[in-house]
């Protein structure tokens, strides 16, 4: 029993030198790729076999993840920053990777794969809607006219309809932060703990709940457990008990209402990862943060392999896939998100800006 919870509390390990957050969140990153290997060629999400066990795919729950890490270090964002540099903070570290996503895919990948000639493709109103639909909506099943038409899916950004939740919780952490309510100790927890009675009670009286309402509970829950982490981190200690919960959770399943119980214990997970000692090490930390661009190109990618070698299997594609995914991640740290960063630290007035940034999903 020592041994689960006789761990650090969370606010010295925040302290340390060194964390593994940006290494985590590049492993989150690459398991959705890793997930959407057999989806994107059977065009079934349920064929990976985590589902089978857990309920959820691999990349589900390294979008789990990444919701409980994101409600960690948006919350320290706020806290330490305050409103006005949250707010210039969050856009510019989302908003220049996203739009360049889009115009890449839908102006430049889109030209390229399109069966249509270009001048047809150009003009065509599908493009324009794809751009404004997930610039503005964060749309993630609209197609291009004439591009990936024998893909069992034809979306061409597939991934960014968890950008939605995402907006909405640093939303939800503005409002809490205005009001004062990120100072009460009982404000976050109780946000989380009504999320995770909702969500317990509609699995134990609609064990066919929906995907959408589900989701739509689950994402902020996480994120809120994140944020709960952050805000009690005097008190907060890490230890290994989070590894019971998840052994039970999916033990459980399919019985209510296991499924909350593995969200929860996931986000506790995630931090505790974050700051494992073997994992907290300035070898392990990456120079270049491209866990944004892999989540983001990771899917267009791997629906253009399928197009181009449709006879090919999941495992084949899968290793050059992650290797043009990272290469293109990579040119969208150096060539947008980061100077997107020196911006936002020139607007600050500062020259470092003491805060790790997330970004993503």
């Amino acid at each position: 029993m020592r041994f689960l919870l006789s761990g650090p509390t969370v606010a010295e390990a925040l302290a340390r030198p060194h964390n593994g957050f940006s290494a985590l969140r590049l492993a989150l990153a690459l398991m959705v790729v890793l997930s959407h290997a057999a989806s994107v060629v059977t065009g079934r999400f349920e064929d990976e076999p985590l589902v089978h066990a857990t309920g959820f795919s691999l990349g589900e729950h390294a979008v789990n993840g990444f919701f409980a890490v994101s409600g960690f270090l948006v919350t320290m964002s706020y806290d330490r920053r305050g409103w006005r540099d949250y707010v210039l903070a969050r856009s510019l570290r989302i908003l220049p990777g996203l739009i360049a996503a889009t115009l890449v895919v839908g102006l430049g990948l889109g030209a390229a794969m399109t069966r249509l000639p270009l001048a047809e493709y150009c003009a065509s109103p599908e493009v324009w809607r794809f751009v404004r639909g997930t610039l503005l909506s964060f749309k993630s099943n609209a197609s291009l006219p004439g591009v990936f038409e024998d893909n069992p899916l034809r979306s061409p950004l597939g991934t960014v309809w968890t950008l939605k939740y995402e907006t909405i919780c640093y939303a939800a952490v503005l409002a809490v932060g205005l009001l004062g309510l990120l100072r009460r100790r009982w404000a976050v927890p109780a946000l989380a703990a009504g999320l995770a009675l909702t969500l317990a009670w509609l699995e134990f009286t609609a064990p066919t709940l929906s995907k959408g309402v589900e989701t739509a509970l689950r994402l902020p829950l996480i994120f809120a457990c994140g944020a709960c982490l952050y805000l009690g981190r005097d008190r907060i200690r890490l230890g290994a008990w989070p590894l019971v919960g998840l052994v039970l959770a999916v033990l459980l399943q399919p019985h209510a209402p296991a499924r909350t119980l593995l969200f929860v214990a996931e986000s506790y997970t995630a931090i505790w990862l974050a700051f494992l000692p073997v994992l907290a090490r300035p070898a392990l930390d990456p120079k270049a943060d491209l866990s944004y661009g892999v989540y983001l190109y990771g899917w267009p990618v791997q629906q253009s392999l399928h197009a181009l070698s449709p006879s090919a299997g999941a495992l084949a594609l899968l290793a050059p896939a992650i290797l043009l995914t990272l290469i293109v991640a990579a040119a969208s740290w150096y060539g947008i998100e980061k100077p997107a960063l020196r911006l936002k630290a020139r607007a600050m007035g500062r020259r470092t800006l003491g805060t790790i940034e997330p970004a993503g999903p």
